[in-house]
């Protein structure tokens, strides 16, 4: 892999150098951390979070395909029995993994100039999408940072010989793997980047003499072989590695009976068993949800649009100099560096094939192109920093109001974005571009407070009524469970279960008695009704004349379209 060649411009203070770069990534860790627990769950936050509770309760856990990798379960079962169950304690793991995210940058300082290196680290610190999914219990954002990390770990133990980088890089990648399945997307983008980089090679080889592109394809054949072999144990040990991490995050957990790693080691005959659950078990779950289930089924180009459309409002700057960083450096006398020549590949096919293998339009999915657009950006970023600097130089105030008006209005519109969509508009319609639709409004938060009060005070019966419906001229039914108890182990019985999140992560973790009606069942013929009751804004009416001393309050439910009334008994609130 090339590196940054002596001759180009660079600090020789490397100690200035890191301390910018952990710098930076303190204060990425600050602002992923400040009112991390302001917002209220997003529909999958309290998906995840709810199961998560009952796991830990039950010490019960098996892969599920359809909330992705186990690694949120397993370290949040421990955040909860350490910090309590919340909002910030769930969301904590994703707000550290962002948050030292930019320390990636100081693996890459062999291949990119001193300031790349610190813009690198800036621009994974403080991205609007970046920021805000590093504040989200969701697991996209945790596979592109260990991909990331793995990548530079990997760079730092081809740069350096060293097997210990090489063994923190398949950690960090088996991690990723963890997270979601879609890792298995990211050495495929590797793979085909080496190819189109090995083609580089080859062209330049001609363009030296005839035919010595032959002689060159030849000598990486040999230099491959020469690698193998002097990496041979490290490789096997690395896949080891693999295996066992794997193993310990897919396994089932049995909660002390059964087949499970619980139980393995007070009965190591399982072994065998917990390992085929753990590989071939959840690779038949993962294939026969998410390849062969029809999940993809959906037309590309609306797809791509929303992608496309997430990326101008939440990375059009950084897109815009990822083309710039990745011209001006294929271009430049010496030759394209392979690692920035690597993240324009990476993410331009990112760009492209995540429409194709999500299942919604969902915001979320663009930070695994952001993350490696991310490289030949602050290439193109440091470009125009110094051109700004050779004109100061050179007394031209021209190029320098130039060079000062373009990188102000970039740095404005990066930190404005981020902290209005992370801090002041979280969960409003208003940024509709980078959120997801299953957001509900923060004013919730009232409701939530006053219903945990309830929940802690009133004693006997259900402290929680979902009153079941149906919206007019439909036949989907919401809020209702046949079977309350369904609600006890994955997946929940029905039919309704999934429309009521995320109140069901709040109401667990209170510890609150839950119940529900069927559509169309009349108020007067409930015989007692609960101190709280949740429905639809449609049946507010209906529902008013039989909760006497209940105080309704409407909350947008999503981001648009989809009102709920919690009705409260004030007098559980005195």
């Amino acid at each position: 892999m090339a590196t940054v060649d002596d001759s180009r411009p660079r600090s020789d203070g490397r100690r200035r150098l890191l301390f910018a770069v952990v710098a930076i990534a303190a204060v990425a860790l600050v602002a992923r951390l400040i009112f991390l627990g302001d917002r209220v769950a997003h529909w999958d936050e309290g998906r995840v979070a709810y199961w998560t509770l009952r796991y830990a309760e039950t010490g019960v856990w098996e892969y599920r395909a359809i909330v992705h990798g186990p690694f949120l379960f397993h370290v949040n079962k421990y955040m909860f029995a350490l910090l309590g169950p919340s909002d910030f304690s769930m969301r904590l793991i994703v707000a550290l993994i962002g948050g030292i995210l930019p320390l990636s940058a100081w693996n890459f300082r062999e291949h990119l100039r001193d300031l790349e290196v610190a813009v690198l680290a800036g621009i994974l610190a403080l991205n609007p999408l970046l920021l805000y999914y590093s504040r989200f219990m969701r697991n996209d954002l945790l596979v592109a940072a260990f991909m990331l990390m793995a990548l530079s770990f990997f760079v730092r133990a081809y740069d350096t010989g060293r097997h210990r980088y090489f063994y923190v890089g398949v950690l960090a990648f088996t991690l990723g793997f963890t997270a979601k399945e879609s890792a298995i997307l990211y050495p495929v983008c590797w793979a085909g980047a080496a190819v189109l980089l090995l083609d580089h090679r080859l062209f330049r080889a001609r363009d030296r003499l005839p035919h010595s592109w032959k002689q060159e394809l030849v000598d990486y054949g040999f230099w491959f072989r020469d690698v193998l072999r002097a990496w041979a144990i490290p490789l096997a040990v690395g896949l080891l590695e693999f295996i066992v991490i794997i193993v310990v995050f897919y396994a089932p957990r049995a909660g002390g009976t059964g087949v499970g790693f619980d139980t393995m080691f007070s009965n190591p005959t399982l072994l065998p068993a917990v390992v085929e659950q753990a590989t071939v078990g959840s690779w038949q779950e993962f294939y026969g949800l998410w390849v062969a289930g029809g999940h993809q089924d959906h037309a590309y180009i609306p797809f791509l649009g929303d992608f496309a459309e997430t990326l101008l409002y939440g990375a059009g700057p950084l897109v815009a100099f990822a083309i710039i960083g990745f011209i001006a450096d294929r271009y430049a006398k010496d030759g394209p560096r392979d690692l920035v020549a690597l993240g324009a590949y990476w993410g331009f096919v990112s760009v492209l094939g995540y429409p194709i293998v999500t299942d919604i339009m969902a915001p979320w999915a663009t930070v695994n192109a952001i993350v490696p657009l991310a490289i030949p950006a602050a290439v193109g970023v440091s470009l125009i920093i110094r051109w700004g600097r050779e004109a100061f130089e050179d007394e031209d105030t021209v190029s320098v109001a130039m060079t000062a008006i373009i990188i102000l209005f970039v740095a404005g519109f990066s930190v404005g974005t981020a902290v209005d969509v992370s801090y002041i508009n979280s969960a409003n319609e208003e940024n509709k571009e980078l959120l997801q639709w299953a957001q509900p409004h923060n004013d919730l938060r009232e409701s939530l407070d006053k219903i945990s009060v309830v929940a802690e005070t009133h004693e006997e019966g259900a402290d929680v009524l979902f009153y079941g419906t149906r919206p007019s001229g439909s036949t989907e039914t919401r809020f209702y469970v046949e079977n309350e108890s369904s609600t006890l182990s994955p997946p929940p019985g029905g039919p309704a279960w999934h429309t009521r999140l995320p109140l069901p992560w709040y109401l667990e973790a209170d510890g609150a008695e839950v119940t529900s009606t069927k559509p169309g069942t009349d108020p007067g013929e409930i015989e007692e009704m609960p101190p709280v009751v949740i429905a639809y804004e449609w049946d507010k009416e209906e529902l008013e004349p039989h909760l006497e001393g209940y105080t309704a309050h409407e909350h947008e439910f999503r981001l648009w379209a989809d009102t709920i009334v919690i009705f409260i008994d004030d007098s559980y609130l005195n």
